[in-house]
């Protein structure tokens, strides 16, 4: 049976490397009798693998295409090859293929033998790659790989926690899942100590094992975890918070809101709402104007005076930089606080 085994494993390695075989031809590979070789393929195909066979003197066996994705067996080049290539996608935060792509380095390195591992991880500890574009803190896939094995296998995770101002603390949690947006990786899980559900940066976690002991899961903080992330690092965790409609469709708006900007919500056909964060009201001003696009502040009515100072200044550095009018000082305005150079939207703020 041992034997036979290690035959059919040959031949799908065989059918997998080369487009067609002939029947005499896998007999001499196996060192087989071409009946054999019919028998083995039937067998194949009982285990889901779809190998056709056509007739005749020309014909052969060739591994098709299944409506399943059966098993796939990869020689140690070419499993390094997808290993590499599955870390490359999950560092770099690719939308839609970030998290799927941590779940199959997961499985894939759990596997691999210790030779391939320091072979993978030779090619990645020398590989500086050249990123264009925004990006959050670069995160190690190690790091990923273990935090997913650890939501994967409901285990107790330990790990050092730095905040933005780079203090560290010990955490002990149950981790749930990893949420990814197109610069940065969280986790989200029970932490043990403060009894409650919590959003990590995957850039700031250092994990420190050993890990477990195993745990019961929780149910989750809320169905749609991306929407929760989304709010937490966006809104709850800055001391500023505004929502503001922006006067634009809502899929126009997601070209310039992503989800750590905040949580955008359909209004009508041409507006939506946002609701943000900030660390002051200044920089609000200065965010949601980077934005780009015509606004409104809904709430809080405050936000519109930091948008009046900001336009007032504004105006002022405009009216020095233009030549001026004969018979006024040099450097002085044209009217008080350049105030009627901008129009004003509704509730008094400006438009983005």
């Amino acid at each position: 049976m041992l034997e036979t085994s290690a035959r059919l494993l040959r031949l799908l390695s065989l059918l997998q490397a080369h487009r067609e075989w002939t029947g005499p031809d896998l007999a001499g590979r196996l060192g087989v009798t071409p009946r054999t070789v019919r028998r083995d393929v039937d067998r194949l195909r009982e285990l889901g693998y779809p190998v056709h066979a056509s007739p005749g003197t020309g014909g052969g066996y060739q591994l098709g295409v299944g409506a399943q994705l059966p098993p796939l067996l990869l020689d140690d080049d070419e499993a390094v090859a997808v290993a590499v290539g599955l870390r490359s996608a999950a560092g770099q935060g690719i939308e839609g293929i970030g998290e799927t792509s941590v779940r199959a380095l997961t499985k894939l390195e759990q596997v691999l033998p210790d030779r391939l591992r320091r072979r993978v991880g030779a090619l990645n500890a020398f590989t500086v790659p050249m990123l264009h574009g925004r990006r959050g803190g670069a995160v190690d896939p190690g790091v990923l790989t273990e935090l997913a094995t650890a939501c994967r296998d409901t285990e107790r995770l330990r790990f050092e926690y730095r905040d933005h101002a780079g203090n560290a603390t010990r955490r002990t949690v149950e981790p749930h899942r990893l949420v990814c947006t197109e610069r940065r990786w969280y986790l989200v899980a029970w932490d043990l100590d403060r009894a409650g559900w919590r959003t990590f940066r995957a850039d700031r976690i250092t994990p420190r094992p050993p890990h477990g002991p195993r745990f019961t899961p929780r149910e989750a903080p809320a169905e749609d975890l991306a929407a929760y992330v989304s709010k937490g690092v966006s809104t709850a965790a800055y001391a500023s918070t505004a929502v503001l409609r922006l006067h634009v469709p809502l899929e126009r708006a997601r070209e310039v809101v992503g989800p750590s900007d905040g949580v955008l919500e359909a209004e009508s056909e041409h507006s939506c709402l946002l609701r943000t964060g900030a660390t002051s009201p200044d920089v609000m001003v200065i965010h949601v104007l980077l934005m780009g696009v015509e606004f409104e502040v809904v709430e809080p009515p405050e936000l519109n005076e930091r948008i009046r100072s900001a336009r007032d200044l504004l105006g002022r550095a405009l009216d020095r930089a233009e030549p001026a009018r004969p018979g006024t000082p040099a450097g002085a305005p044209r009217s008080p606080g350049g105030a009627d150079r901008r129009p004003e939207t509704r509730n008094g703020s400006s438009a983005g």
